[in-house]
């Protein structure tokens, strides 16, 4: 397995987050904001970017995955589903990476579902060469080509999550 050099940096990365984060607040001034995180992949992005948010949230998490380390198995599990109460609120999903968009429209539908005011959808990265089915995504950090990344809390077979940067991974023999 190689993890090469850093595909963004920690700079970019912060600089990045600085500019999603004052979009959002701008976005959600005078809003019932409830912020979603996927885990396990986006809990540093989602982290990182609600310390930066400038307006009053909640916070809540799920789990959801279809992955099984390289490559999608097509079936959606759904691990921890969200605690807070839906209804009437302004949902932000933070996502690390949207590649096929197969579990996050799953997530997003599921969220309409359950009656919530609104629903935007913040991803870190955007793998549009992949994508499968299209989900509206309101906020992306980076558009990436149709690379294996890891780092910032991505991972492969649950490692590499704690690299502070994004890289391409390359799997070996």
């Amino acid at each position: 397995m190689v993890v090469g050099k850093p595909f963004f940096t920690v700079e970019q990365i912060q600089n990045k987050n600085r500019e999603l984060a004052d979009r959002i607040s701008d976005d959600y001034k005078g809003k019932n904001l409830l912020a979603v995180g996927i885990l396990k992949g986006a809990f540093i992005f989602f982290s990182d970017l609600v310390r930066l948010i400038k307006v009053p949230l909640s916070i809540d998490f799920l789990i959801a995955s279809s992955y099984l380390k390289y490559n999608t198995s097509g079936e959606i599990k759904l691990h921890y589903d969200i605690r807070e109460e839906i209804a009437d609120k302004d949902v932000l999903l933070i996502e690390d990476i949207v590649d096929t968009g197969i579990t996050l429209n799953y997530i997003r539908e599921r969220i309409l579902q359950k009656g919530a005011k609104s629903l935007r959808i913040c991803a870190f990265l955007d793998k549009k060469a992949r994508r499968q089915v299209d989900v509206p995504l309101d906020y992306v950090g980076f558009e990436i080509p149709d690379e294996f990344v890891v780092g910032y809390g991505m991972d492969y077979d649950n490692k590499f999550r704690n690299l502070p940067y994004i890289s391409i991974f390359k799997k070996t023999a």
